[in-house]
């Protein structure tokens, strides 16, 4: 009974995701909080959340060994600084030094594609592989790098940032990075339905897409209806993944990776999405690189995040 446990924690925009670890990436229980979208009382209600836990399950705070966060936005992975996240109002805030003063555990900060990236890694589809490359599609792209079982973190903290690599220089959509042509604006669920308006609007061939609501169009659509071997959605995949693929083939050729692991809700599409992106990859990575690499989806789901704090947690922290 003596076992520690590491406390993962994933902080999101409408939720904070929380959970006990054990040692072995196993969950132990796993629940979750609303976020305080004002950003000033997240601390304090995740340490009242893990000592009501502890209470529920009638251990001791002396059973957790620490804690791992994943938080939006970069990240100083020394200070547990967050430098902005432009949601919760955060500027340059010592979140780190709060999370351990409010509950009384030593921290860790990371950014949570980053987390989401080494929970894969230890657990999930990245199967071990200490070369990997974690794609997140959801309402943006996030992603992690990850070389030799280390989290590329780069100078300032945005290592990493694959969602704003350039993929159409000249008259891209523009992106909230201030960018514009940034893979976010083609490849994420919101990126999928821009493009896939813009089609309909230009197009005259027959698709099931035409009969749907406009204003409520999801990515999720297009997949459905290229299920069904709609000409349309067919085209606006082809252009989504041709881009994803060249993206992916060029952090490759810089990184070489055994495993690329993608996830995220728009990840739901499966093979559609997989075998498509595939074959652009192949197309353009450079030869060797390309046939090193396994494309995968995630396996870990929301999981991802909170196995991939209780990493940082027992990595990070137990040899202090």
């Amino acid at each position: 009974m003596n076992e520690k446990w590491l406390v993962g924690i994933d902080l999101g925009g409408t939720t904070i995701k929380m959970a006990f670890i054990n040692y072995y990436g196993e969950i132990v229980e796993k629940w979750e909080i609303p976020t305080d979208k004002t950003g000033k009382e997240i601390t304090t209600d995740i340490a009242k959340a893990i000592d009501a836990k502890l209470e529920e399950l009638g251990y001791p705070k002396s059973k957790l060994s620490g804690i791992g966060m994943g938080a939006p936005g970069p990240v100083n992975l020394e200070s547990g600084l967050i430098y902005e996240t432009v949601n919760l109002g955060w500027k340059d805030y010592p979140l780190r030094d709060h999370l351990e003063m409010e509950t009384g555990l030593p921290a860790v900060i990371d950014n949570d594609a980053n987390i989401a990236a080494i929970g894969e890694m230890w657990k999930g589809a990245g199967d071990g592989a200490k070369d990997l490359i974690c794609v997140t599609l959801g309402t943006g792209v996030g992603g992690g790098l990850i070389a030799n079982g280390e989290v590329i973190h780069g100078v300032n903290g945005a290592g990493g940032e694959i969602g704003h690599i350039t993929v159409v220089p000249e008259g891209g959509a523009p992106c909230n990075c201030g960018k514009n042509g940034c893979i976010e604006t083609i490849a994420s669920a919101t990126g999928i339905v821009r493009v896939a308006k813009e089609k309909l609007a230009s197009t005259d061939k027959e698709s099931v897409l035409h009969k749907l609501n406009q204003s409520e169009l999801t990515s999720k659509d297009v997949f459905d209806a290229l299920g069904q071997g709609d000409e349309v959605a067919e085209e606006i995949i082809d252009y989504v993944t041709y881009h994803l693929g060249l993206m992916l083939a060029n952090i490759s050729n810089g990184l070489n990776p055994e495993k690329i692991v993608i996830g995220g809700g728009v990840s739901k599409a499966g093979d559609q999405l997989i075998n498509k992106v595939e074959h652009y990859f192949k197309r353009f990575a450079f030869p060797r690189v390309g046939d090193a690499a396994t494309i995968a989806i995630a396996t870990l789901g929301n999981d991802a995040g909170v196995i991939g704090g209780a990493w940082l947690a027992k990595t990070k922290l137990t040899d202090k």
